[in-house]
């Protein structure tokens, strides 16, 4: 879906200024992981809320994007993880309409026709605990599937993005959409998160080639650059195939010829 949190390249929102890591003395100054204690209590609720088995990843992110534009806009970054939550919370049969209602940000929770209906929940059989959750931040989600399917594009190619229209979860930053690139690397059959972000209980795990692809600065944002269309060409090709051989040794001379990686499933690209 196309919405307020696909913020890539979006113009109208001023300049991104990182937190500076020293301060006047010339020590460090490390930005706190959470500015209240209120944070950390979200994200503590978050993770703790998601072991219990009820829903993957792509269905939580799916559940902080899914708000009304504006709200996503003047919501904070845990204000939207907790929007995301009690929605998740709702939809699983977990936490009744009532309760919802009675909640923080419970106006920014958008409960559909179909989700007031809450669907029947996994049965949960271990509690989270601190250990588990250290782990877990630990591992990550591994999404890598067992699967030897031959890609469909080889290194090298060259593809355009398709428009992505759909109404649900995707991974495919609106910046890249239409946009034509060059296959830099294949990673193998990862989880598809278009899918898996509406997948029920009883639907298999799909699973989709991911790809690196390599494009142009030039052609994803010309309006700041002075470099033509950024259209590739043979040329392109040709630093590419360096860049795939030998990282260490390329040299940018000019900003007109940075790229942009962006990793990408399958189903967003076809032959150029």
């Amino acid at each position: 879906m196309i919405g307020a949190h696909d913020l890539g390249g979006k113009r109208g929102f001023g300049r991104v200024l990182p937190a500076s890591n020293a301060n006047a003395q010339g020590s460090d100054l490390v930005e706190p992981l959470f500015h209240a204690e209120w944070e950390r209590r979200a994200f503590a609720l978050t993770l703790a809320s998601g072991m219990l088995g009820q829903w993957n990843i792509d269905e939580s992110r799916h559940a902080r994007e899914n708000q009304a534009p504006q709200r996503y806009l003047d919501n904070s970054y845990y204000e939207t993880w907790l929007v995301g939550l009690q929605k998740l919370l709702h939809e699983k049969g977990m936490l009744e309409r009532e309760e919802l209602a009675a909640l923080p940000f419970a106006a920014s929770v958008d409960i559909s026709a179909s989700a007031s209906k809450p669907q029947r929940g996994r049965p949960i059989t271990e509690a989270p605990t601190p250990a588990k959750a250290a782990a877990l931040l630990t591992r990550g989600g591994p999404t890598l599937l067992p699967d030897s399917r031959k890609p469909k594009y080889a290194l090298g190619a060259l593809v355009k993005v398709l428009p992505m229209t759909q109404a649900g979860h995707t991974r495919a930053p609106e910046y890249v959409h239409g946009a034509r690139g060059i296959i830099h690397a294949i990673n193998g059959v990862h989880i598809y998160p278009d899918a898996n972000a509406h997948r029920r209980d009883e639907d298999r795990i799909v699973g989709e080639t991911l790809y690196t692809v390599s494009f142009a600065r030039a052609a994803l944002f010309p309006q700041r650059a002075s470099c033509g269309d950024g259209a590739e060409t043979a040329s392109a090709k040709k630093i590419l195939k360096s860049e795939s051989t030998n990282q260490e040794d390329r040299v940018i001379k000019e900003s007109c010829e940075d790229r942009v990686f962006v990793d990408l499933w399958e189903p967003y690209l076809t032959h150029d």
